[in-house]
């Protein structure tokens, strides 16, 4: 369907050198975008291309770390200069540490706000801003079901998803009458190498289970539908929004 063919556009991923990053990269591709994954580390990067190249798709990569401002805006108008529009940001780059609120080390907090929120503003600033000039682009932010939600050990990852959504609707508030679409998918409880220690424990599987009406973890494929949409011209009145994808944990007590 016309509605959601990527075909033309080129679609900026980061974080995307494996976990959702990678799965949302390949939806892309499937879905006829060009795409730039990005990652700090250029031989994890190098891996992540040539195994999509490999599946036959157009695969570009930018690495820079995202929490850089200046690194993200070079690489950003240098790869618009040298090879082209970026019409699709995807801010997937994100951290997790699990420790209570009474011991959380000051720097890791630091740390993890701009890695899951600075980051965002970081590298959507200088896209956006060819977007405006070209009076189109569509913008995706990866929030969480910890946007709506909290666990104990998590605050500051809760504190930043929760920024995360916030920002998607300034982004929107300021950006779409520029022609530009700012939405956030919040993924519930999934299987990837974030919740690797939550995965291999058992007691911990069985209250997902149980707490998400679906009755199982997400498997990161899933996600995908929600990013094509949200990136192709079937949804070009829907902004600001945040769609939770959580097997419908948010929807029950």
């Amino acid at each position: 369907m016309k509605l959601f063919d990527l075909t033309g556009q080129t679609a900026l991923v980061t974080g995307s050198s494996m976990g959702i990053g990678f799965a949302l990269a390949r939806g892309l591709a499937q879905a006829g975008a060009r795409v730039v994954i990005n990652a700090r580390n250029p031989e994890k990067l190098e891996e992540a291309r040539q195994s999509l190249a490999g599946e036959g798709y157009d695969i570009e990569t930018l690495s820079f770390d995202v929490t850089d401002a200046q690194a993200a805006k070079l690489a950003i108008d240098k790869f618009e200069l040298e090879k082209g529009p970026i019409s699709i940001l995807i801010n997937n780059a994100g951290m997790q540490f699990r420790t209570p609120l009474e011991e959380y080390p000051v720097e890791t907090f630091d740390h993890l706000m701009r890695t899951n929120v600075n980051s965002i503003f970081y590298v959507s600033q200088p896209v956006a801003k060819h977007m405006i000039a070209r009076g189109y682009g569509k913008i995706v932010n990866i929030a969480s079901v910890q946007t709506a939600m909290a666990r104990p050990g998590i605050a500051p990852y809760t504190t930043s998803k929760g920024a995360v959504a916030n920002l998607t609707k300034g982004m929107a508030t300021d950006w779409a009458k520029h022609g530009l679409t700012c939405n956030a998918i919040a993924p519930g409880y999934f299987d990837t190498p974030l919740n690797a220690a939550l995965v291999a424990d058992p007691e911990f599987c069985a209250w997902i289970n149980k707490r998400t009406p679906t009755g199982r973890w997400g498997q990161i494929d899933e996600l995908v539908g929600a990013c094509i949409f949200l990136t192709s011209p079937a949804s070009s009145f829907v902004n600001g929004q945040t769609i939770f994808v959580d097997g419908g944990m948010t929807a029950c007590l």
